[in-house]
């Protein structure tokens, strides 16, 4: 459970602002929805191994230039 003390006087706004951004960083919907169907991890590693050559590529891309 997240927790998001407000400080008196502080816009309620902003109050969301902070828990939407906490709520994001704790990567709770992503694990919900990574667990609504079932990967094989074959495909979870094949997965990552794109995304890896992608992240490479960019960066050897940023290097030369």
């Amino acid at each position: 459970m997240l927790i998001i003390p407000v400080k008196d006087g502080e816009n309620i706004d902003r109050a969301l602002k902070r828990f939407k951004r906490k709520f994001d960083r704790t990567k709770t919907m992503r694990t919900l929805r990574s667990k609504k169907q079932f990967n094989k991890p074959s495909v979870i590693k094949r997965a990552q191994n794109i995304k890896a050559t992608y992240v490479q590529r960019k960066r050897t891309t940023e290097e030369q230039a």
